[in-house]
């Protein structure tokens, strides 16, 4: 073990790493990687990876599992990933070492891993707050191996402060989930008072961005299918649940009429979708009120968003693209979890059980949030 380590030209350490010698880190551990697109989800021995200088090595705990992580395993987006791949980008655990460059973390602290794993911080983007958007990011468990191990590397500046005594599996989904949702929000730019549609508001960024929506003020409208999604809707604080599934599919208007009607007759004055629906996204053009924003956040594979030209000019709508948040929204968004405004509405299971849930994602049946435990 190594108390501080000095970079020298004279020797040569590879690992540069300053450790405490309460931690031991072993060389093998519990991981689930893939070797191939759409292949096996291998549980087995993984190497423990090691941290450059400017990165941090956290002991995961528990790793939240996000829709995202379903299409880096199936490879369907225009977004090459590295193969083989650890998925996961909800980590949430202990710092037990860091690179020699780094000094913004201690052996110890608690540390998140997000799907911003790390960006260049000098170019236009970076310069203007703009770090998901950096043509050089790093993304977690899609270009970066990520948090379905027990150990796993964040780059410093990006890696996420987490409070000592947090629970760290009910603060894994804010990495991702609660960041992106809250992001969107933001970015839907709306006041207190004002009426906000979420479309897929049970799922795991759903339920979350009713929370965010709630606790900023806002009167919340959600979409989605079933009796179960329902409760979960009104038990996170929701005003207004539409069952999408009552309506019949050719008879749009139908549903369309519904929310407006919720809404003081006009619609929603924001929509966040967080579906991965084709159909909910291009609807949601519609019953959107005049000015009204419509956000982009779930990325259905090859999808297009529709909006009636006629429409989109006659009612001067917006529609807007929200990808995840950066570092100052990620510290927001946890302060909410931390002042209690938010939780995540999780279901923990072991490492070797994520398969199952990748199962459960395919077929749409996620209520809430899955979070893996890394311990076994």
């Amino acid at each position: 073990m190594f108390s501080s380590i000095t970079r020298t030209t004279k020797t040569k350490l590879p690992s540069l790493l300053r450790l405490q010698s309460t931690f031991k880190i072993p060389e093998v551990q519990k991981g689930v990687i893939f070797y191939k697109h759409g292949g096996p989800l291998e549980f087995k021995d993984i190497p423990v990876p090691k941290p450059k200088a400017t990165e941090i090595l956290i002991n995961v705990k528990y790793s939240g599992v996000c829709h995202t992580d379903l299409h880096a395993w199936k490879g369907d987006w225009p977004l090459p990933a590295k193969l083989p791949l650890v998925g996961g980008h909800e980590g949430a655990g202990v710092v037990v070492a860091k690179g020699s460059a780094v000094s913004n973390f201690e052996i110890g602290d608690l540390a998140g891993i997000k799907w911003l794993n790390g960006s260049c911080m000098d170019c236009e983007f970076c310069e203007n707050g703009d770090e998901p958007n950096c043509l050089k990011a790093d993304l977690s468990g899609y270009t970066h191996d990520g948090s379905f191990q027990q150990y796993a590397t964040a780059d410093a500046i990006q890696a996420a402060h987490i409070e000592q005594g947090t629970d760290l599996a009910q603060v894994a989904p804010i990495l991702c989930a609660g960041v992106t949702v809250y992001k969107a929000l933001k970015t839907a730019d709306l006041k207190a008072g004002q009426w906000v549609a979420i479309s897929g508001a049970a799922g795991g960024l759903g339920s979350l961005a009713v929370q965010y929506a709630k606790a900023m003020g806002l009167r919340v409208l959600g979409i989605d299918g079933g009796d179960a999604k329902k409760d979960l809707f009104y038990s996170v604080g929701g005003d207004v649940f539409v069952d999408f599934k009552k309506f019949p599919k050719e008879d749009t208007e139908a549903m369309n009429e519904a929310i407006r009607k919720a809404t003081n007759g006009l619609g929603p004055h924001g929509v966040i979708n967080v579906s991965v629906s084709d159909a909910a996204i291009n609807q949601s053009t519609q019953y959107v009120r005049s000015t009204g924003k419509v956000v982009l956040v779930g990325m259905p594979s090859g999808s297009v968003c529709k909006s009636d030209v006629f429409n989109h000019v006659v009612k001067s709508l917006q529609i807007r693209g929200s990808y995840v948040g950066n570092r100052a929204d990620t510290r927001e968004a946890l302060e909410f979890f931390k002042n209690g405004q938010v939780h995540s509405p999780i279901k923990v299971v072991g490492l070797s059980e994520l398969p199952k849930v990748y199962e459960l994602m395919e077929q749409g049946k996620i209520l809430g949030r899955y979070v893996v435990d890394t311990s076994y």
